[in-house]
């Protein structure tokens, strides 16, 4: 029992909060003032700060990315049964909010050097689905940016709203300009895991009042002013001050946080790209990654599980990433678009230990562990 504590003692985690900033003090000032729930000065800080990063005029902070996802759908004008178009390669989370909304996801590819919604497949299907589609959801994949200009064109020509969810991407940078700054909408997540947490939390940004208004209206319960009048079915969507507490302290440790993100990258990748069963995720030249979650490409899935296990038994705590939705249960049904890139990269991806308080001895650790792994497809 003490071997096994003092293991448990001894891991190294994948990705956790770091907390070391001004959250205990925000936390303890929200309960002095009892400004603990959905309504508090933390929460518009936040907005303001955001909205200003994101060189976006209107920001609404929510409970979570997933509402933030739902609203901005809702804000497009989508319909029960309408059809969107979002990449086969993503969190649930996306394909999700398409169906609280009432409408029918249409899974595209992804491009097989970014990872990202694959603007070939979307041509196609709009060319197949023509006047029924409401909207398309890019994703930026473990932080790095999408590349937006082809889709933004798309969505312009055929008048399709663009939402970016950018929910790991905050940070990131596309052709200089602030990823979360594109499309009728762009949606960020401050989940546990993420590298600005609020222990939950999401954010909608847009440029426009009106649909600003509305989402903030719909986000609480769509009620009138203070009177218990209602204007439509509503949502709790809200984020609490407790939360914008936690995101603010983080706010303030931005640039750092990133910065530490970034160095752990750059000591990574020379060791996976030497490894010869590994490669790392490719770095496009039209953006700069927020390094989210530090991931890398096995050659097969057995080798993927392999390097899992054997890590896991070192005490290195390791994760395989997202697998092609369009071929689980859930989804099946769903119509899909597909080249066979998603499919191919399906259980090969595992996230390294990254947390931006990640010290140096604890990375060395994994890389001497990883060195000594060696696999053999037999």
């Amino acid at each position: 029992m003490v071997h096994q504590n003092r293991a448990r003692a001894d891991r190294i985690p994948l990705a956790v909060p770091d907390l070391r900033g001004n959250e205990l003090v925000y936390l303890k000032k929200c309960i002095e003032t009892n400004w603990v729930s959905s309504a508090g000065p933390f929460i518009g800080e936040c907005e303001e700060i955001i909205k200003n990063k994101l060189e976006r005029s209107n920001a609404i902070a929510t409970v979570n990315g997933s509402a933030a996802l739902h609203l901005s759908l809702l804000a497009c004008k989508t319909k029960p049964g309408d059809y969107v178009i979002i990449p086969d390669w993503t969190f649930a989370a996306t394909a999700n909010a398409v169906y609280h909304a009432g409408c029918i996801p249409i899974f595209a590819d992804i491009d097989k050097q970014s990872y990202s919604l694959d603007p070939d497949i979307v041509e196609k299907i709009i060319s197949n689905y023509p006047g029924r589609i409401s909207a398309m959801i890019v994703v930026h994949p473990l932080g790095h940016p999408a590349n937006l200009d082809p889709l933004i064109s798309i969505s312009k020509s055929a008048k399709i709203p663009l939402i970016e969810d950018a929910a790991g991407a905050f940070g990131a940078k596309y052709q200089g300009r602030p990823v979360g700054s594109f499309g009728e909408f762009s949606v960020l997540s401050f989940n546990g895991n993420k590298t600005i947490t609020a222990g939950g939390g999401g954010m909608i940004l847009t440029n426009s009042s009106i649909d600003a208004a509305y989402l903030r209206k719909l986000s609480g319960q769509a009620r009138v002013g203070q009177d218990y009048k209602y204007e439509s079915i509503g949502f709790n969507y809200r984020m609490t001050n407790i939360n914008a507490g936690l995101l603010l302290a983080q706010l303030e440790r931005m640039d750092e946080m990133l910065a530490a993100k970034r160095k752990i990258a750059e000591i990574y990748d020379p060791i996976v790209n030497k490894h010869k069963n590994l490669k790392t995720l490719s770095s496009m030249n039209w953006g700069e990654s927020s390094n989210w979650l530090y991931s890398v490409v096995c050659e097969s899935e057995p080798a993927s599980c392999d390097l899992m296990r054997y890590l896991d038994a070192q005490n290195i705590e390791v994760r395989s990433f997202w697998r092609s939705l369009s071929i689980q249960p859930p989804y099946i049904d769903a119509p899909s678009f597909l080249n066979g890139v998603s499919e191919k990269l399906t259980g090969k991806v595992v996230s390294f230990p990254c947390s931006s308080s990640l010290t140096d001895d604890d990375q060395a650790r994994v890389i001497s562990h990883l060195s000594q792994w060696n696999w053999s497809s037999g």
